[in-house]
């Protein structure tokens, strides 16, 4: 198992949750600062930004290793659109690490606040 942050259509009641579907649901979660997320249009890219000081709003997921190989294909890490890189967190409480998907490309010039509104499901 790999503890997974997601941020953006894979959390819960957004379009791509499916992709975590039997998976373990740990909470709510920040990152620390030094990120930001960016709009790119359907979906957001988390972005290192060191002028950042609030972090990114996202969940945490316990991922199982063939589940863990699926997102990894379905965001795109083999074309280096996203890379899964270990991110810290700060909330909760106590800081621990854990995976997320870094923006691989250029963001552009759209940054959004630390938490991305998806489109509800029907």
């Amino acid at each position: 198992m790999r503890t997974l942050f997601v941020y953006g259509t894979l959390k819960r009641g957004c379009r791509n949750h499916h992709h975590l579907a039997g998976q373990r649901f740990l909470g709510e979660a920040r990152t620390g600062p030094g990120y930001r997320l960016y709009d790119l249009g359907a979906y957001p890219g988390l972005v290192a930004d060191p002028s950042d000081t609030e972090g990114v709003t996202g969940e945490l997921w316990d991922v199982e290793p063939a589940a863990l190989a699926r997102l990894d294909e379905f965001e795109g890490v083999a074309e280096a659109l996203y890379r899964r890189v270990p991110v810290a967190l700060s909330a909760p409480a106590n800081p621990i690490e854990a995976d997320t998907y870094l923006y691989a490309r250029d963001p552009g010039s759209r940054p959004i606040g630390p938490t991305w509104h998806d489109h509800p499901l029907p």
